[in-house]
């Protein structure tokens, strides 16, 4: 299988609402490694790497979210795999 890196732009609804909590679960669920944090502007950021069979529905959940988020946009840029996380963190 392929490993993949995807960076994430997240807008809508999704800080206060347990949302880097619930996507580091749902990421080491789907053993994925890479990190997800709040940005000033009220966006979350992440970075997944792992299989591509597993970053897709990874992808999926994030464009609903934990039950109180509010997605307006996913923005999905694929970058070059790195390999460089050995697990998934909440920065």
């Amino acid at each position: 299988m392929a490993k993949v890196r995807v960076h994430l732009l997240i807008t809508g609804r999704v800080q206060g609402v347990f949302f880097r909590t619930s996507t580091q679960e749902e990421a080491q669920r789907h053993q994925l490694t890479g990190w997800v944090k709040n940005l000033h502007d009220g966006r979350v950021e992440a970075v997944l790497e792992g299989e591509e069979e597993n970053v897709k529905p990874m992808i999926d959940w994030c464009q609903n979210g934990p039950p109180h988020a509010v997605v307006k946009d996913l923005s999905v840029t694929v970058e070059v795999y790195r390999g460089e996380y050995v697990d998934f963190e909440v920065r």
